[in-house]
């Protein structure tokens, strides 16, 4: 992407060999979400070089994402770039397969060629949580707040949050986050499964580099291999998932045997 293409797309990216930092850069708006941000993550993701071992995502001015730009949202503003409002003078097929569209930065952050990980400081809010949830592993600051704020706007999760939650920390306290919409600090995020790492504000990159330098530590074709058996685990029988380790084992031997 051309820098004229980051700033409309409010982001900032960063490559440094096995590393590409992508940085939501609204922080005016606490980098409330858009559309066009949404494209810019995607697009970002399909084009990182296979060099790229871990994607770190995080945000400008001091808080990860206040979620959703809710003027998206304004009745009173039906011209504004990705207004939803507009968006429901389309059928309900129409309306389905946009929001698809919305998704896809979203899934792609699964993507078994790189590890993704979100660095979470003051807000991850509705689609800023999804956005954290969505990826491999998150570092949170001990004051940061996650919540789900949909269910109190009148909403449901649609940005592939609610998989990923209840990976974490299992039904029923994934319900009560979403349907009680309550704040879940950094420190209880830790706690509950939420963040693999929970430490001060002032410890944030020193944690991120002490993340990154152990997730390229190792051979990057085991790394990847390991997360698609990992991530595809969850869907499989237990047979199933026993001979996608030999075929991925086999795949290794081969790769190991010819240097």
């Amino acid at each position: 992407m051309t820098p004229e293409d980051l700033e409309h797309a409010d982001l900032l990216l960063d490559l440094d060999g096995a590393v590409a930092t992508i940085t939501l850069n609204r922080p005016g708006a606490r980098n409330a979400q858009r559309p066009r941000m949404w494209a810019g993550i995607a697009r970002i993701l399909e084009e990182l070089g296979p060099e790229v071992r871990v994607v770190v995502l995080r945000g400008a001015g001091g808080t990860f994402s206040a979620g959703l730009d809710l003027g998206l949202l304004d009745p009173a503003r039906p011209d504004e770039d990705g207004n939803f409002i507009a968006v429901l003078e389309l059928d309900d097929q129409a309306i389905i397969d946009r929001i698809g569209i919305y998704q896809r930065p979203f899934a792609l952050l699964a993507d078994p060629r790189f590890i993704t990980v979100a660095v979470v400081e003051g807000h991850a809010i509705g689609a800023g949580f999804q956005l954290a949830l969505c990826c491999d592993l998150r570092i949170a600051a001990e004051d940061a707040r996650f919540c789900m704020k949909e269910p109190a706007l009148g909403l449901v999760p649609d940005l592939v949050g609610t998989k990923p939650l209840v990976e974490a920390v299992g039904y029923s306290r994934a319900l009560e986050i979403c349907a009680s919409a309550r704040v879940v600090s950094g420190a209880e995020a830790g706690e509950i499964g939420l963040a693999q790492v929970v430490v001060p504000p002032s410890e944030l990159d020193a944690a991120l580099a002490a993340t990154v330098t152990a997730l390229t530590a190792h051979p990057h074709g085991a790394v990847t291999a390991t997360k698609a058996l990992l991530r595809e685990a969850p869907a499989r029988s237990l047979d199933d998932q026993r001979l996608a380790e030999r075929t991925a084992q086999v795949a290794r031997f081969r790769a190991l045997a010819s240097g």
